[in-house]
């Protein structure tokens, strides 16, 4: 009966020893982290590494869309000035596709994303 009870606590202590070790392994740190407060931190922030409790995004912009907010130290993003959509069109602003492009790589301007590949809308 000791022999049973020994190695049955041998072997849950073994799981105890083992399990933190599991998850930590399992856990790879996001792309961003939304705190508990709602703030959206990359790795290039400051609290990025003390924020323990929050919800994983892949994306600031995801982040934020989920209703997450900057930090107040940081630079706002900058404005997206053409979209090349998944399928490698061009979408400046005057484009009626725009707004409708959710999957996209920003351009800083027409030129760039042409240059990268990508082709102008059929008008």
């Amino acid at each position: 009966m000791k022999i049973r009870l020994m190695s049955s606590l041998i072997a849950v202590s073994g799981l105890f020893w083992a399990a933190p070790s599991i998850t930590f392994a399992q856990a790879a740190d996001p792309a961003v982290k939304k705190s508990d407060s709602g703030i959206c931190h990359d790795k290039s922030s400051t609290s990025y590494n003390v924020t323990k409790k929050f919800e994983a995004f892949p994306t600031m912009d995801a982040c934020l869309k989920s209703g997450g907010r900057m930090p107040a130290n940081a630079a706002a993003p900058e404005a997206v000035v053409v979209k090349k959509s998944e399928s490698g069109i061009c979408h400046d602003k005057s484009s009626t596709s725009f707004e409708k492009t959710q999957k996209f790589t920003a351009f800083k301007s027409i030129d760039e994303c042409v240059k990268s590949g990508g082709t102008l809308p059929k008008k």
